[in-house]
């Protein structure tokens, strides 16, 4: 029995390890990898205290750093799949279960989900094979990337106006591809797109293909209209069509929004079910940066830790 359970490997489960550690509570990690959805960024310009640095050399520093905490941290390389309250009862609240997709089951008094979201791709050819070499999925993250070049973003949302927005400043040219016949995101934005002499609005526009040699060099869409097959001779690919956050597993335990995400109270990150916290991408946050996840796994943490004197009076890790 741990006193917490963390799921994910990225800057909220790190984050959140190495908080629960130094308040010594028992903790579980489950993690498939570390790093998170930044580990495919070449240059991370934006994590405080680095002003460079790549996606995989912050994993590195986030794994180290949870492993310096050995005594308190116990990490499992595995997915979690499943969550589930067991030995509830009405004074002292539930006890979880994290089934992995080892088929281990591992028992805990608290969970802090930190798993964060996948990217919703186009799945056309090209995308992964250039995926860091011109195919990016984080506008703020690498935007400066694309200075003086040419890109094309994907997706007529918010997320792809805002792209937009983001790339203005670096890029030498924006094409934004929407494939129905209006952008959705809002009038303000697209307002300011358009006045933008940079910018290129195609609309009905089906992405094909991404193509390049080492890196990006174009992108081939279908006119949906005229059903013409056409190159656009760009240098990046940005594809903001949205995200899945990766909480299938809590999925009838907490409240989620209607996009799946884990809804939280942002002053404790604490969820609709009492002993689970949740931090990062996974959740209703309106904004998914590496910092602000691992902000938001520190009140975690400590919310974690604050249920469990509550619970307990004294955590039993604290007590040895």
């Amino acid at each position: 029995m741990y006193d917490v359970i963390i799921i994910g490997g990225g800057p909220a489960g790190c984050a959140a390890a190495v908080y629960t550690a130094r308040k010594r509570l028992k903790t579980l990690l489950i993690a498939e990898s570390f790093g998170g959805q930044s580990i495919v960024s070449d240059d991370i310009q934006n994590w405080i205290g680095e002003a460079h640095i790549s996606g995989f050399d912050l994993a590195k520093k986030f794994e180290a750093h949870v492993r310096a905490f050995s005594d308190m941290v116990e990490i499992r390389m595995e997915r979690a799949v499943a969550v589930r309250g067991i030995s509830c009862t009405e004074d002292r609240g539930c006890d979880y279960e994290v089934e992995t997709d080892k088929g281990v089951k591992y028992q805990g008094k608290a969970v802090i989900l930190g798993a964060g979201a996948r990217r919703r791709k186009l799945g056309i050819p090209g995308e992964e094979q250039f995926n860091g070499k011109g195919v990016a999925y984080c506008s703020t993250c690498d935007a400066p990337l694309f200075s003086g070049k040419e890109v094309a973003v994907i997706g007529g949302g918010n997320a792809g106006l805002e792209a937009v927005i983001d790339l203005f400043p670096y890029a030498s040219k924006v094409y934004l591809l929407e494939f129905g016949e209006a952008l959705k995101g809002d009038q303000v934005t697209q307002e300011e797109i358009r006045k933008n002499p940079k910018a290129e609005i195609i609309m009905n526009a089906q992405t094909k293909e991404v193509v390049g040699d080492a890196f990006v060099t174009g992108l081939t869409y279908t006119d949906r209209k005229t059903n013409e097959e056409k190159l656009l001779p760009v240098q990046g690919v940005f594809v903001e069509i949205g995200s899945v956050p990766n909480s299938e597993m809590v999925k009838g335990l907490v409240d989620l929004d209607t996009y799946g995400q884990v809804v939280i109270d942002s002053k404790h990150a604490s969820t609709s079910q009492p002993g689970i916290f949740a931090a990062g991408d996974i959740t209703d946050d309106p904004y998914k940066q590496n910092n602000i996840s691992a902000g938001d796994a520190v009140k975690a943490a400590l919310g974690a830790y604050n249920y469990l004197l509550k619970r307990e009076k004294q955590s039993p890790a604290a007590e040895k």
